[in-house]
């Protein structure tokens, strides 16, 4: 469960203070991936760092049972005086890891990333994309119940991203998703319903189609349609491929599930 009760949260600006939201009820459906859309400054990255707890609303609450991660390869949070390893090591505590399990995550971590032996350097010495690198292996070595994802799903060369879509798929078998993209293609392959930010508020939409098409009705940016070169969005062949994709999935992790006592 994650619901939003009479959330506000609003920035100071040279023209006065702007509000994103301001007294915003309403309720996520259970059980299900969704798509966050939105115009160009409707909130979207705002609602996902408070609903992953990075930053916090004027007034109001996000109430939730649920394990949530906190945005995907979000890099911003780092301590970059400290090493990848020192500030992995850190949120493994945070999340009660220790011992065997705190090493284990730090060694996958490392490998995931692939930087070498930059792991042990302070991360102030790293590029953009080694950071990313460290931050998404992050993400992926912790269970969450949902998974907060903004925008971009992996960097990289294709190596890594093929390698980050795998993991990420791994991960999705047992759990959800809150996906901001602008990209058709992703948002029909990964969600099962829409949540469309406009003026200050949510409205869902359980039929992805009528969710995209109240987005293309908005303000927002031109919907991406292209993935590796070739025109998907359109295509009803690779629509069905990637849904039947993503059902097998789920299905090959239920029976991976231990028979109930």
């Amino acid at each position: 469960m994650i619901e939003l009760r009479k959330l506000t949260k609003s920035y100071a600006t040279r023209q006065g203070r702007r509000y994103v939201f301001r007294d915003l009820d309403f309720r996520f459906p259970d059980g299900v991936s969704i798509g966050l859309m939105g115009g160009n400054g409707a909130g979207k990255s705002t609602l996902l760092r408070l609903i992953g707890g990075i930053d916090m609303p004027d007034s109001g609450a996000v109430l939730t049972d649920a394990r949530i991660s906190w945005p995907v390869g979000l890099s911003s949070g780092f301590q970059r005086d400290l090493s990848a390893r020192e500030n992995v090591e850190f949120v493994c505590r945070i999340h009660g890891a220790t011992g065997a399990s705190l090493r284990e995550t730090v060694a996958y971590v490392r490998a995931f990333a692939d930087i070498g032996s930059w792991f042990d350097l302070p991360m102030s010495t790293y590029s953009k994309g080694m950071r990313a690198r460290v931050a998404f292996g992050l993400s992926m070595a912790f269970e969450f119940d949902y998974y907060l994802i903004d925008e971009a799903m992996a960097v990289g060369d294709p190596q890594f991203r093929r390698k980050s879509r795998e993991a990420f798929a791994q991960r999705m078998g047992g759990a959800h998703m809150i996906l901001v993209s602008h990209n058709v293609a992703d948002i029909r392959e990964y969600c099962d319903a829409v949540v469309l930010l406009e003026a200050g508020r949510a409205t869902l939409y359980e039929d992805i189609e009528a969710g995209l098409a109240a987005y293309e009705g908005s303000d927002g940016p031109p919907l991406r349609t292209r993935r590796r070169g070739r025109l998907v969005a359109d295509d009803p062949a690779a629509r069905r491929e990637a849904r039947e994709r993503r059902q097998a999935l789920l299905r090959t992790e239920r029976d991976r599930e231990p028979p109930a006592p």
